[in-house]
């Protein structure tokens, strides 16, 4: 590699799930993450050689070695009328925790979002498109804050890739839509667009990961960066990092379906561990797992905001 890590290592097993774990697969890359039952899970996007993506669940005892679910969790033909006809495209899933009920946020052709859930990991429920075309990565906050939900999305055009936050009573009407932070943002390396993961509840306030953008003559490059807002008003950042955090730099990062790419739906933080893990897409073709002290990335934040 090429470039100091930042907070952030890569585990020495990366890349720790690819298309040769499944039968025939073209891809296996940006999975919703969180813990259900003690162990680590991941929500996969699995394109098939020859077929219609899909999301199958993996869980782990150790957080690297994953029993992955034969059958998939979610297909295009699990999605009801009238947007069935839409749902080509079921990856990049965001996974939240709200009390004991496990949300699923994921696009649809168009993009728009629809929302899910499950509890148990072997059904599940479809709720309510909750975001119109072009918005694919709208993140709900863990829990309620003064009484209301809460989001981070990514409405898109071609003049703008930036972050918006809004809140709902209900999970399904969203209103009181605020610009949070506007690409470019956070240094060169997040010039053309910016976007969201489910945000994570820290001492020093609701800790998240993003990603951002940077268009090359030879193509774009997808790195990840970091952002603390404020705990009871998420709608004030607080700090974030000013460069980024992890950048394409191993070899399965800069080869596959969409090169020069590290791109993560989550993460997963443990408090008394001082720990942050995120599995990221590499190259829109295998996942990679690169782990740090959630204090360091906290204290990164905070400090690169008054640099």
């Amino acid at each position: 590699m090429y470039r100091k890590e930042i907070v952030l290592r890569r585990h020495p097993d990366n890349p720790i799930i690819s298309p040769l774990d499944f039968p025939d697969v073209d891809a296996v890359f940006n999975c919703g993450q969180t813990m259900f039952e003690g162990k680590t899970l991941l929500l996969l996007s699995v394109c098939p050689r020859d077929g219609m993506p899909r999301l199958h669940v993996a869980t782990s005892e150790d957080g690297v070695k994953f029993d992955i679910e034969p059958e998939p969790f979610i297909t295009q033909d699990d999605t009801p009328m009238p947007w069935r006809d839409m749902d080509t495209w079921p990856i990049d899933p965001r996974v939240t925790r709200i009390d004991d009920v496990y949300y699923i946020v994921r696009p649809i052709q168009g993009p728009a979002c629809i929302l899910q859930k499950t509890t148990d990991w072997k059904t599940h429920e479809f709720i309510e498109c909750i975001a119109l075309p072009c918005n694919r990565v709208a993140s709900l906050f863990p829990e309620k804050i003064n009484g209301l939900y809460y989001r981070v999305d990514r409405p898109f055009n071609i003049r703008t890739g930036s972050m918006w936050i809004s809140s709902s009573p209900d999970l399904i009407n969203w209103g009181r839509h605020r610009p949070l932070a506007k690409a470019p943002f956070s240094s060169c390396w997040a010039v053309d667009k910016i976007g969201p993961t489910p945000p994570l509840r820290t001492p020093a306030g609701w800790l998240m990961i993003f990603h951002g953008v940077l268009t090359y003559a030879g193509g774009g490059r997808y790195s990840l960066g970091a952002m603390l807002m404020d705990i009871d008003d998420p709608s004030r950042i607080i700090g974030h990092s000013k460069g980024w955090i992890l950048t394409p730099d191993a070899p399965y990062e800069f080869m596959g379906n969409c090169q020069n790419c590290v791109f993560s739906c989550g993460a997963i933080a443990d408090v008394e561990k001082d720990l942050i893990r995120v599995y990221y897409g590499a190259a829109d073709t295998c996942i990679g797992l690169a782990t740090g002290k959630l204090s360091e990335l906290i204290e990164l934040c905070l400090r690169d905001d008054k640099a």
